[in-house]
């Protein structure tokens, strides 16, 4: 599982031009999920994301989490993480779950991440969505399951 995070002072998800979801000061979280994810994998990503310090203290130094600052999550469903370039000009996609198993995985991702107490958002899985946000720093993190 790969988690994009993106620190910012605002984001909102919008689905056929209405917002679905939005956060002032938080984290973008964009999440790609591999066909080899499971429980493990959910486990690592939301005690990452919900305690990874990239807030900055009064000397700029990054010494909070979210739940220091408050701050929410936005999560949004991303399959083209799982991308490889490797091959050709075209990204293969052949290392993503299977939509089927893939919402499933991400609805208890979502359910974990509202299990810590932070305010949780998230985009609709398997949707064209449009994605704003006002990046903060920036600061761009990304974490993976498997390294």
């Amino acid at each position: 599982m790969i988690a994009l995070i993106q620190r910012v002072l605002s984001a909102s998800v919008s689905v056929e031009k209405v917002t679905v979801a939005s956060i002032n000061q938080g984290l973008l979280v964009f999440i790609g999920i591999s066909s080899e994810d499971c429980d493990d994998d959910i486990k690592y990503i939301v005690e990452k994301v919900s305690n990874l310090r990239v807030f900055s203290n009064e000397d700029a130094n990054f010494d909070y989490s979210l739940f220091e600052v408050s701050g929410s999550i936005l999560l949004v469903s991303q399959f083209t993480l799982m991308g490889s370039t490797k091959k050709g000009r075209r990204p293969s996609f052949q290392h993503a779950m299977d939509p089927v198993q893939a919402n499933l995985l991400y609805s208890q991702l979502v359910n974990k991440f509202e299990d810590t107490g932070l305010n949780v958002q998230s985009g609709q899985f398997q949707t064209h969505m449009e994605v704003s946000l006002v990046n903060d720093g920036p600061v761009t993190i990304i974490i993976d399951s498997k390294k």
